[in-house]
């Protein structure tokens, strides 16, 4: 039976949330980001500017999951006091 116009999902539209959990995106990266828990002043600008929220935030400084991190480099550019460096997988 074919969908009638008010029937079809509108397109664009995540049907629920979360759904990114449940993929491991991290796997084709070539270059991780590195925390120096010792310069990280828990500053949280590298949590605002991870496009995967791959950054988790911990009480004294911040660690990153690698299980959706893809490596862009985005945290260890925006790093205040470069406390992230991008090494080599």
């Amino acid at each position: 039976m074919k969908l009638n116009w008010k029937e079809i999902p509108i397109g664009g539209v995540i049907p629920k949330g979360g759904t990114a959990v449940e993929y491991r995106s991290g796997d084709w990266r070539t270059f991780k980001p590195v925390i120096n828990v010792n310069k990280c002043v828990n500053c949280l600008i590298c949590w605002i500017y991870c496009p995967e929220a791959s950054i988790i935030r911990l009480e004294k400084h911040v660690d990153v999951d690698y299980y959706h991190c893809k490596g862009c480099g985005i945290c260890a550019e925006e790093c205040p006091v470069k406390a992230i460096t991008m090494v080599e997988e």
